[in-house]
């Protein structure tokens, strides 16, 4: 592994767990709860666009267990790991097929990240009745997955040439 690949993974990782963290200290509450803006997922998305998927894996799986241990408890992992991880799949798959832009990829990886973390809830309280809250999250997906997904596209336009 390069020296400048090595620095740029870290780098985001850094950068990642620092959106994280500003997301625990500013919660944006909008009255409904469990919805975030998922600012990390700024990098993800950049990554994905930027690094082989092995990084970006890489990255998130991190993220994901610093931010756990810092700020949460197995169950924010769990719930974390398995939003990130059906995304993340997903956001690849869609990638690497061209069929949709980063925006359009930002937007699925939302929406799937919200049912992935529903369904884990359905799982841990052995209950159905969660799935009330589905079309909330879907809804939260598509805005939250547009925003970092304009977001994403400006900084992977100015930064291409420059770190990746």
């Amino acid at each position: 592994m390069s020296t400048k690949r090595i620095a740029n993974i870290s780098m985001l990782i850094a950068l990642a767990i620092i959106f994280s963290y500003v997301e625990v200290l500013i919660p944006i509450s909008i009255g409904i709860p469990g919805i975030k803006m998922g600012l990390a997922n700024i990098v993800i998305v950049i990554a994905l666009y930027s690094l082989n998927l092995g990084d970006v894996w890489m990255i998130s799986i991190i993220r994901i267990f610093i931010i756990g241990i810092m700020f949460g408890n197995f169950m924010s992992i769990a719930y974390s790991l398995s939003g990130a991880v059906v995304s993340l799949t997903i956001m690849a798959i869609i990638k690497k097929s061209n069929i949709l832009g980063i925006m359009g990829t930002s937007i699925i990886g939302g929406v799937s990240h919200n049912i992935a973390q529903l369904l884990v809830a359905m799982f841990v309280v052995s209950n159905n009745v969660v799935l009330y809250y589905m079309p909330v999250l879907i809804i939260a997906g598509v805005i939250t997955g547009a925003m970092i997904g304009i977001l994403s596209q400006r900084v992977v336009n100015i930064l291409k040439d420059y770190f990746f």
